[in-house]
């Protein structure tokens, strides 16, 4: 005989499935998962990586006191994944519930976004992505696919869905002083290779700087070796990249470095060497895991940036954010800073992805939200450049990030 709780269960198979999907799309591969339900009541000595938690905010009679909870089963690195309703939806899942079509639950903790971002900083989170699923939580043919991978995440639509989504992060206090790997993709920039030596400043326990060089027609690769023997005091190390493209070479420098924090530095110097301790403190003391130059701020100097790119960067500014969940000012500044052990595992994840990006900046974005990664844009002057010309060609390029765009939507947004 089938009970009265399975044929709950049985009428909405619909929505925990579609549930189950997203949540499933969030936890990346060989990670440990614990899946509570009552905090209150769990007592645990493991930490694991992921803790999903559905619904759970909602029913929890002290919400931080089952946050804190959830702070002692989790590390530096766990991600922790709340599900709740929307307010909006209790008049009708009030109304399902005495139709038969629900399970009859006590009320919730109705909790605004606001409320609940509050309660997660009291209790030591932070929150590295949120959002909103489920338009439909039942059934049409056609219609409920349709309205919950697309139309659910159009802005105007989005606050109307049932469930409400946040990825937290615990916070720790950090007093480690890693080593740095600073990365310097090199195609015909010979005037500012010394420069770049002389300017990067000594970063944590040791800092080394490894130049990829990529088929240059000015010497910049004997310019490499002379000033890799010229200042024998710096770790320089030196290579000459197998593929085309600015992202090949990031790839073989990450490849080769053996510092705890990878650092990307573009040629050009148009992000100062001098800024790189601001990267430095913010990924050290724990402020973000993908730590994002913008150059967006600051007012730019003269031929810094051209206007047509300025708009373009601001347009892919809004279309990336949306995507991602998580706000990014600058899709294309060079300078990026993540830990070593993290780009190991978006190393690992990079076949959801694939090999698409000419550039690196996106391979390491989108592995990054991938991860769920806390990304923070940090405010940079952008600079003239002194020497050569730029690489980045406007329009042929702009064409190739507008095709990234849509590429993502397919992979992370529209799942």
């Amino acid at each position: 005989m089938i009970s009265q709780k399975d044929k709950w269960k049985e009428k909405n198979k619909y929505y925990h499935q579609e549930l189950e999907k997203f949540i499933s799309f969030l936890v990346p591969n060989d990670v440990s998962v614990l899946k509570i339900n009552y905090a209150e009541s769990f007592d645990i000595d493991k930490k694991y990586d992921y803790i999903i938690a559905s619904d759970l905010i909602g029913f929890s009679k002290d919400v931080q006191e089952t946050l804190r909870r959830l702070h002692k089963i989790s590390h530096s690195k766990s991600r922790i994944i709340l599900t709740y309703h929307s307010y909006l939806w209790e008049p009708i899942l009030k109304i399902a519930e005495l139709t038969g079509q629900k399970i009859p639950q006590s009320f919730q903790n109705w909790l605004s976004t606001t409320d609940l971002e509050n309660i997660l900083y009291l209790s030591g989170f932070e929150v590295v992505k949120k959002g909103e699923r489920i338009l439909i939580p039942k059934y049409i043919p056609l219609v409920s696919t349709f309205a919950n991978r697309y139309l659910s995440q159009l802005p105007i639509l989005k606050h109307l869905c049932l469930t409400r989504y946040f990825v937290v992060r615990p916070w720790f206090e950090k007093v480690e002083k890693p080593s740095v790997s600073v990365i310097i993709a090199a195609r015909n920039e010979k005037g500012n290779i010394e420069p770049a030596v002389k300017r990067i400043p000594q970063l944590g326990s040791h800092t080394e700087i490894i130049f990829v060089e990529g088929g240059s027609s000015d010497n910049t690769w004997e310019e490499i070796r002379r000033v890799q023997k010229e200042y024998p005091s710096r770790d320089i190390k030196a290579f000459v990249q197998s593929g085309n493209g600015k992202g090949d070479a990031v790839r073989k420098g990450f490849g080769e470095a053996k510092g705890d924090v990878l650092m990307i530095l573009d040629a050009d110097l148009t992000v100062k060497p001098e800024d790189l301790p601001k990267f430095y403190r913010a990924i050290v003391k724990g402020s973000g895991e993908f730590i994002n130059g913008c150059r967006l701020i600051y007012p730019l100097e003269k031929e810094s940036m051209r206007f047509l790119n300025i708009l373009g960067n601001k347009f892919f500014s809004i279309i990336f954010s949306w995507l991602l969940g998580q706000r990014i000012k600058d899709t294309l500044c060079g300078t990026k800073v993540l830990w070593r052990k993290d780009y190991q595992k978006l190393i690992a994840n990079r076949k959801y992805f694939g090999d698409f990006d000419p550039f690196g900046d996106f391979d390491l974005i989108f592995g990054a939200a991938k991860l769920n990664l806390k990304i923070i844009d940090l405010p940079i002057r952008y600079q003239e450049r002194i020497y050569g010309s730029t690489n980045i060609s406007r329009f042929s390029h702009g064409w190739l990030l507008l095709k990234m765009s849509f590429f993502a939507m397919r992979k992370i947004k529209f799942i």
